[in-house]
Order: C-alpha cells, then sequence, then structure tokens
C-alpha cells in the first residue's frame, strides 16, 4: 500500500491531499488569495496530525509540475522537493491539466457534473495565463490526452477541429470562463483545480516508477517568465 502526499499549487488554489492506494484519505485547500508560501505547509501537518500519520510513513509526494503561476508552481515544487530531500522519499509529478481534468472525470462519477454525451466528451482544462491567453489541452472522457499542452490565446478558431467533432467541447478551469462569449458552443463547467485530481495520477506514476529527480526537477512554466517594470512612481 502508498501513502502519497499530494500538493497542487499552480493557481489562486493551495490545495494538499493525502491518499493510500489512490484514494483521497483527506484534503485541505484554501483559494483565498496567493499566501501558499505559508498555507502549504500548515496544511501539511494538519493533514498528518488528523490522519495520525507520521512523515516518515509517506511513500512519496507528489506535485502539479504545470504549467500555471509561475509563482505558485515555484512554492509548491520547492516544498515537495524539501519534502522529499529531508525525507528521503521520491518524488512524482504530475501534469496540472491532467490532475485538473481527473478532477472533472472524478465530479462526473460522483454524479457531481452532468455532461450529456459524456463517453463522447471531450475535456479542456484551462488554466489562466493573462489577457485572453490560457495554457490548455484537450482529453476524452477516460482521461486520455488528445492534444499537447498549448499556450492558446482564444480566440473564435480556437479548437476548431475538436469543437467540429459533433462532441461535446467541455471546458473548465479558472481560465474558461472568460472564454465563453469567444467559445459559444463550448460547455462551460464548474470544475476547480485540486490535490484529490493527483491522486490517482500520482499512484499509476509511483507503482511504474516514473519518478523525479528532485535536485534537478523543475516545474512546467511553458513560457519564459517575464519580469515588467512597475508604472508607478516611488519618489
Amino acid at each position: 500500500m502508498s501513502l502519497i502526499l499530494c500538493v497542487e499549487t499552480g493557481t489562486d488554489i493551495c490545495s494538499v491531499g493525502l491518499a493510500r492506494d489512490g484514494r483521497l484519505l483527506s484534503l485541505r485547500e484554501s483559494d483565498e488569495g496567493r499566501d501558499h508560501a505559508r498555507k502549504v505547509g500548515v496544511f501539511v501537518d494538519e493533514l498528518l496530525r488528523e490522519t495520525g500519520i507520521a512523515p516518515d510513513e509517506l511513500d512519496a509526494v507528489a506535485v502539479g509540475k504545470g504549467p500555471g503561476s509561475y509563482t505558485g508552481l515555484r512554492i509548491g515544487v520547492s516544498f515537495a522537493k524539501g519534502l522529499c530531500y529531508g525525507l528521503g522519499k521520491p518524488l512524482v509529478s504530475v501534469g496540472s491539466l491532467d490532475a485538473l481534468a481527473e478532477v472533472a472525470r472524478e465530479d462526473y462519477e460522483a454524479g457531481i457534473l452532468a455532461v450529456g454525451d459524456w463517453e463522447q466528451a471531450l475535456l479542456c482544462p484551462m488554466v489562466d495565463a493573462r489577457r485572453m491567453e490560457v495554457y490548455a489541452q484537450v482529453f476524452d472522457s477516460a482521461g486520455v490526452a488528445q492534444s499537447e499542452v498549448v499556450a492558446e490565446v482564444v480566440n473564435e478558431e480556437s479548437f476548431a477541429a475538436f469543437r467540429a467533432s459533433g462532441r461535446p467541447f467541455v471546458i473548465f478551469g479558472n481560465g474558461a470562463y472568460k472564454c465563453t462569449e469567444v467559445l459559444p458552443d463550448a460547455c462551460l463547467v464548474d470544475v476547480t483545480p485540486s490535490a484529490r485530481g493527483l491522486t490517482r495520477l500520482a499512484q499509476q506514476a509511483l507503482t511504474a516508477g516514473h519518478t523525479e529527480d528532485v535536485a534537478y526537477f523543475e516545474p512546467f512554466y511553458l513560457k519564459d517568465f517575464v519580469v515588467t517594470t512597475s508604472k508607478k512612481r516611488l519618489f
């Protein structure tokens, strides 16, 4: 049996979960602004105390690797790497869009999400990348990727081949809401990033022996971080 601590901090939501054999045991998360650096450690401590599990009983730590917020990803990955290094545990990474699609699949399985013709649906998780740009990837309802991860400036032609397939095109995530007028034929549903989306995927990766080099692993930013100069007058 595997105990995996799951960390997802790639958006405004800070989420930490504890899973055994791919099943969620306990979860802590907050959407109260970008205070991830302070909250992630507190959430981990709360989960371990609540479940009575000691840190050295963990079999691995899983982290959402991105794409997403540069700062949020940096915080989550740095925390996960530090924990793995200190405990001598393996690090597992899960694509944040894969995990978001997994949350949608779990919500449908639980009866929380209602989508017509689900078996034929195309799932498109979207993470906000500012203005009309999103990080996105298309999956089928079984969670199998149908496209590569892209940074897409959304317009009327975006995802045209998928939308013309006659299958429900389902969009969700914090980047999806701004796309509804541009993609009027898409089905918008309320699905948010969560560490619970990592649980099954992290277990599969650990079982297959797909772990990361703790010393050299970096988040998947997709785009380079750009530093801008403030226009405010300081003096």
